[in-house]
């Protein structure tokens, strides 16, 4: 993509992410100090289980390097505004999911140059391979990332009906940006998403249905009441695809990797649609006994 393309998708993580802290209040962190267990669980499938699945899938399937790697880019990433959007609507704790979504939006600054570093190596020829800068990248994530959402915050914290105000369009405006960038993505790489589509539609789907299986269930194995083991699922399956696209794009320079955080992008809100449906099943279920 070209350099006003670059920065249109730049602007509009930083506008999501602006978005996502007028939603957030500093009490949001205090969580982990009012349920540990439920948060540490969320985070240990989000930081450490969802990258293992992401790699074994993607030795699992026959994959092309920019499927794979578009695979283990999406694993890196922290879940975004979607996922608690979903957790809010199947009936889930949405205090937790906005909380895990924080902390993980946080901590993901250190382990995604790493975890991509590792990809770039297992999955790229010797002579391929492009190393990021871990001080730097952390540097443009941060940026993007921690100073939109500290902004956010505090926008929320001293104008809170502002915050409250604006929370609704500044999140249709970015949606749209972003819908607009995968649009652009998909004309850029015409000839290749057919193909791409065949493969990464498959395993994207593979990789969210079972980080979703496992967050749940992992949360159950723990004896998380169901309302919070919805929401470590979902924050554990619905990653931050634009955030996905934007290091495939802007850190990486390569708009095939975007191909799959795309596909992912669209694929996720089918998925979300089911886990919706069945929180609120689950939910009617629980209130008639």
């Amino acid at each position: 993509m070209d350099k006003v393309s670059t920065i249109i998708l730049a602007s509009s993580l930083i506008i999501i992410m602006l978005g996502m802290g007028l939603s957030l209040v500093f009490d949001d962190f205090k969580r982990i100090f009012i349920y540990p267990k439920a948060i540490l669980v969320g985070l240990v499938n989000q930081i450490i289980i969802l990258p293992i699945i992401g790699f074994v899938i993607a030795l699992a399937f026959p994959l092309k390097p920019e499927i794979a790697i578009g695979i283990m880019i999406l694993a890196a990433c922290p879940g975004g505004p979607t996922s608690n959007l979903i957790a809010h609507l199947a009936k889930g704790d949405l205090a937790l999911s906005v909380s895990l979504t924080a902390i993980s939006s946080f901590i993901t600054i250190i382990t995604i140059p790493f975890i991509i570093n590792f990809a770039l190596v297992q999955f790229l020829d010797e002579g391929q391979i492009i190393r990021l800068n871990v001080v730097e990248t952390i540097m443009q994530i941060f940026i993007i990332i921690v100073i939109p959402i500290t902004i956010g915050m505090l926008i929320r914290k001293y104008k809170s009906y502002f915050a409250l105000k604006m929370e609704k369009p500044v999140r249709r405006a970015s949606g749209i940006v972003i819908a607009l960038v995968i649009i652009g993505i998909v004309i850029k790489e015409k000839e290749n998403v057919i193909p791409y589509f065949q493969q990464a539609g498959v395993v994207a789907l593979v990789l969210n249905i079972a980080t979703m299986l496992v967050g749940y269930y992992s949360a159950k194995l723990f004896k998380i009441k169901n309302k919070r083991a919805v929401s470590i699922s979902i924050e554990s399956g619905i990653q931050n695809g634009t955030l996905a696209i934007t290091i495939a794009v802007v850190l990486l320079g390569n708009s095939e990797y975007a191909i799959t955080p795309a596909i992912y992008s669209l694929l996720m809100f089918f998925t979300g649609g089911a886990v919706i449906y069945l929180g609120i099943k689950q939910t009617q279920k629980e209130s008639q006994i």
